[in-house]
């Protein structure tokens, strides 16, 4: 009796199982499961948002069944490092994350977020984004919040305040806290500063990313202070966008070494990366520090004095001395708000285009000329394809935009908001077989999850969310270049967001099933 009793339980959960019908099945697909593995072939069974079973289902039943055979089945990816604010109205299908295959950003990097998060979910909550959205408290609109632009310390009251700030975030979900050392006001704090706020932000389980104060000269100092403040606040650190300028190219072996020797001192320190040789930002990162506190109007007050618009002029000669640059003929203007005719030029063209005789003087003229006409954001082509290839072989990077929904034909922004993910795969999988597409997969899927403790996501197996990319290996391909860089990545044939489809046949179809994604100190009210 009990033999028979075991063979029934032994062969019950088989028959359910057989039995089991589901909304959708994807079936014959090479199953790529994000922890690294190698691929294996397989049918997956969703059920509302969820992955229920991964195995053989030829003989279930589904509403909707989609033929993989021939393509790459893998979890959809996870950008950690986004910029979506104000765009999400605009276009919440957020279609170059969706093309490139990424279900889930996370918002609030660089120090640069909204500081009601509560308020800030419930907006992202009616409008429904096609893709999952978590986020960070930024430390620079923290402190604009507090401090204004201004250069100053905080005093005790003042630093209180800044942290109650970082601790409500948390608690309304905030994943944790991010600095932009480079941009104003944070590029007026004192490391003391940002590691009271990061302990803020560790008593609720949070990361801290950090786009730090150097990139090239002084990029050795930068990444000790990084790790520096993950130790003295007790929590995990991402460094974003790893990489490295002028004066210190190939030197992203010595960088690299400092991570690994402070994950074998115990800290948990990570990095990301878009796999690009420029990067993009503000063209304010040009200009001394000092000139930029107080805002625009202090901004132009001060360049309209003749001693010290000079000033000016000559720090900026010695920081391209620094540098070992000769010109600006590296700094491209993506977007000028107050003249939309220079975008696409570098600062050289322009220069000459003034009339002006190719001199580093004259092209910082032209510079503090463009300063005064409004915003201005760059491609900087500042990184060697070495340090980038290098970085990228490192298994603790994972793969990031660092942009933000792109307004397609909007500007000449870079590349890397249209096809990071594609980039990886087709040039670096494909054909220079620098990685291995299971751990290329690994580096956006399932690393990011486990570093930023986003639940139920990274990984295909039964109890996952259904957020799943179906692509060909053979031609995912980032069609996005700096010449031209509206164009969407192409490869990904299904996109599944939560269970949906999202891009059917090649197509985003509009679903918006986005879910917004809590930190872990959440605390619901």
């Amino acid at each position: 009796m009990k033999i028979r009793v075991l063979l029934l339980l032994c062969f019950l959960p088989a028959t359910l199982f057989a039995q089991q019908h589901f909304d959708i099945i994807l079936k014959n697909g090479k199953i790529i499961d994000g922890t690294g593995n190698p691929w294996f072939y397989g049918d997956i069974g969703i059920v509302k948002n969820k992955i229920i079973s991964i195995g053989n289902l030829s003989k279930n039943k589904a509403d909707k069944t989609i033929d993989a055979t021939g393509l790459i089945v893998s979890p959809g990816f996870i950008d950690v490092h986004t910029h979506i604010e104000g765009d999400e109205k605009k276009t919440p299908t957020a279609d170059n994350f969706i093309y490139d295959g990424v279900t889930t950003v996370i918002t609030g990097n660089c120090g640069s977020s909204n500081i009601d998060i509560k308020k800030y979910f419930k907006q992202l909550d009616s409008i429904k984004l096609s893709v999952n959205v978590g986020s960070l408290i930024g430390h620079n609109d923290v402190r604009q919040a507090v401090l204004g632009e201004a250069n100053v310390t905080p005093d005790p009251a003042q630093l209180k305040q800044m942290e109650d700030i970082v601790e409500q975030a948390m608690r309304d979900g905030a994943m944790g806290f991010s600095t932009g050392l480079i941009y104003t006001p944070g590029i007026y704090s004192k490391t003391d500063e940002v590691v009271a706020l990061a302990k803020s932000a560790a008593k609720y389980h949070g990361i801290y990313t950090s786009h730090m104060r150097n990139e090239s000269d002084k990029i050795f100092d930068a990444i000790n202070e990084a790790i520096d403040i993950g130790r003295q606040a007790n929590l995990r650190v991402e460094i974003s966008h790893f990489k490295v300028g002028l004066p210190n190219w190939n030197r992203s072996d010595e960088m690299i070494a400092m991570v690994e020797k402070a994950r074998a001192e115990g800290l948990d320190v990570t990095v990301d990366q878009y796999p690009y040789t420029a990067s993009s930002t503000t063209l304010n990162v040009l200009l001394p520090d000092w000139l930029l506190a107080n805002g625009r109007d202090s901004v132009l007050r001060r360049l309209n004095n003749p001693a010290t618009h000079q000033k000016v002029v000559d720090e900026m000669i010695k920081d391209m001395t620094r540098r070992g640059r000769s010109h600006f003929d590296y700094a491209v203007v993506a977007h000028c708000d107050g003249d939309p005719t220079i975008n696409g030029k570098t600062i050289m063209q322009i220069n000459i285009l003034k009339g002006r005789e190719s001199t580093i003087p004259n092209e910082i003229e032209t510079i503090l000329d463009i300063t005064k006409i409004g915003s201005t954001s760059m491609v900087f082509h500042g990184m060697n394809e070495a340090d980038v290839e290098n970085i990228l072989k490192f298994p603790l990077t994972m793969v990031a935009s660092d942009s933000g929904i792109r307004e397609f034909g909007s500007g000449v922004p870079h590349p890397r908001g249209y096809g990071s993910n594609a980039r990886v795969l087709g040039y670096y999988v494909r054909e220079k077989h620098l990685i291995t597409l299971p751990d290329a997969i690994r580096k956006m899927t399932s690393l990011p999850a486990q570093k930023f403790k986003i639940e139920g996501r990274g990984i295909l197996q039964p109890g996952m969310f259904a957020d799943i990319v179906i692509f060909d290996a053979n031609t995912v391909k980032d069609e996005s270049t700096f010449e031209h860089p509206h164009a969407y990545s192409t490869g990904f044939k299904y996109v599944l967001v939560n269970g949906k489809v999202t891009v059917d046949n090649f197509k985003h179809i509009g679903t918006r099933n986005g879910a917004i994604l809590h930190g872990p100190g959440y605390q619901e009210n």
